[in-house]
């Protein structure tokens, strides 16, 4: 036995901690901590609840030291995988100078004008290779100078979201390379900050910590923060941060033809290349170039995801219809519907009444309006699926490489009808799974720097797909009602 790692992989709309036990040519999961996240309002803005958030992974923590203490076992490694662009400010006392933003706060678009005054949109793109997100990190940071100067003023360092934990966890302040090239301020070319950039917008470079990479120790478990015997030797392992890039590196067998789709919250549709695309195509599709593990390319679109089911569903909760999972996707299996909504339009990001923003674009576009819970459902699955037809398309004529096979992996590959839905539409095999793809990958990683698994991705892929069965969904004229499945 070759002792306990974990993966403290943290959502937008929960977390957890999910330990892994390599034996042999396998990997075992098992999730010991889950907790809720989500956006609290304060003085009409969004946050995250970030305080109460690290105290749920602290107490996750001591429920993995008993997890590994039950198996006479240490915790050799933690991971750290979040969501991409949220930031905490770091003052001179090296504590946090104020409660992180949530992404989907309005100041973003005020951020995004700001920006786009002192620097165009494609020349922007020119430099990191970004998709245009209002949320984008860079947008963020101009909304904070214009509102919150005094918090710029106090700020020694800005750490995203997973280098805010690492730090809180081994008092060692760095910027995780994944992560930080979705903030809008790396240039793509070279994978470092872009001093030109940040001194057109008026940003010291001296608050952005040193870059690190996937496969790095940032540090050692401070017993301060978290005492165990279990986690006496426990080191922070710098993974790829950015949860959809650990998601990649999950991604079975992911050859030349193959696209992925993490699905989850978001859809991020893409392939992995080996150079960034920048090019007038890219940039008018609206394609991004974030980087992965081993300096490779995931170049890729983020679509609306089951964010739109998950909000659809909060309203009807509220309204007193309260269904499973399980009983709401077997009624939409029955129903069909001609309705469809662009998944890409920002009217979706925001939260609050989800139905009703459907119903509304489907009427202003001449469609019949859907009306039951299971008609909106089924308009959302099927313009998600449409979507990836959508993207697919674009990648191909982008890159010039036809895609033959559809791997999703994350949290939607439980959706079953989505995925039959999505081999429909875009008229390819589609390979989902593993599940747990964010976890895994986070782990695999881990496992790589203790030397346990290879180091070359192809290797850990293999890996990954020996230990975690896929399941394939070929395409159908006629949809067969699918198997009930949780999400």
């Amino acid at each position: 036995m070759t002792g306990v790692f974990a993966a403290i992989d943290l959502g937008a709309s929960s977390g957890r901690i999910v330990a892994g036990v390599f034996e042999g040519n396998s990997l075992e999961l098992n999730e010991v901590a889950r907790f809720k996240n989500g956006p609290i309002e304060v003085g009409g803005e969004l946050h995250w609840d970030f305080d109460r958030v690290y105290r749920s992974i602290l107490e996750g923590l001591i429920a993995l030291g008993d997890f590994a203490a039950s198996r006479g076992q240490k915790v050799v490694s933690i991971g750290i995988d979040t969501w991409a662009v949220d930031y905490g400010l770091i003052g001179a006392d090296g504590k946090l100078l104020a409660t992180p933003r949530h992404y989907r706060d309005e100041r973003n678009l005020l951020g995004a004008d700001a920006v786009h005054a002192l620097i165009e949109q494609s020349a922007l793109y020119a430099i990191n290779g970004l998709q245009f997100q209002p949320f984008n990190t860079v947008y963020q940071l101009a909304a904070e100078q214009l509102q919150r100067p005094d918090l710029f003023a106090k700020t020694k360092t800005l750490l995203l979201m997973p280098d805010l934990i690492g730090y809180l966890l081994t008092g060692v302040a760095r910027a995780e390379s994944t992560n930080a090239s979705t903030t809008g301020l790396i240039d793509v070319k070279t994978g470092t900050w872009s001093k030109d950039l940040l001194a057109r917008l008026g940003l010291d470079a001296s608050i952005l910590p040193e870059l690190i990479e996937p496969g790095e120790i940032l540090g050692k478990l401070l017993t301060a923060q978290v005492s165990h015997p279990a986690l006496e030797e426990t080191v922070v392992t710098v993974v790829a941060s950015h949860d959809t890039a650990s998601a990649v590196v999950a991604v079975p067998k992911l050859q030349q033809g193959g696209a992925y789709l993490s699905s989850g919250t978001w859809s991020l549709i893409g392939v992995e290349l080996d150079q960034p695309v920048l090019n007038e195509a890219s940039a008018r599709a609206n394609f991004t170039n974030e980087r992965g593990v081993n300096s490779s390319i995931r170049f890729l679109k983020n679509l609306a995801g089951l964010w739109l089911l998950q909000e659809s569903q909060r309203t009807w909760a509220e309204q007193g219809y309260e269904p499973s999972i399980n009983d709401l996707l077997a009624d939409t299996a029955k129903v069909e519907t001609s309705a469809r909504i662009d998944v890409t339009d920002p009217e979706f990001s925001a939260p609050n009444d989800m139905p009703f923003r459907i119903q509304n674009a489907v009427a202003r576009n001449g469609g019949k309006v859907p009306q039951t819970p299971a008609q909106i459902t089924r308009c959302i699955l099927e313009s998600l699926a449409d979507g990836y037809l959508v993207a697919i398309e674009e990648l191909e004529e982008i890159t010039g490489h036809k895609v033959d096979q559809l791997n999703i992996v994350g949290g939607g590959t439980q959706n079953q009808l989505l995925n039959q839905l999505a081999a429909n539409a875009t008229g390819l095999t589609v390979v989902a799974g593993p599940v747990e793809a964010t976890a895994i990958g986070n782990l695999v990683t881990q496992a790589a720097a203790a030397g346990i698994v290879p180091a070359d991705l192809a290797s850990q892929r293999a890996f990954i797909a020996a230990s975690f069965e896929p399941e394939t969904y070929q395409p159908q004229l006629t949809p067969t009602t699918p198997k009930a499945v949780l999400l």
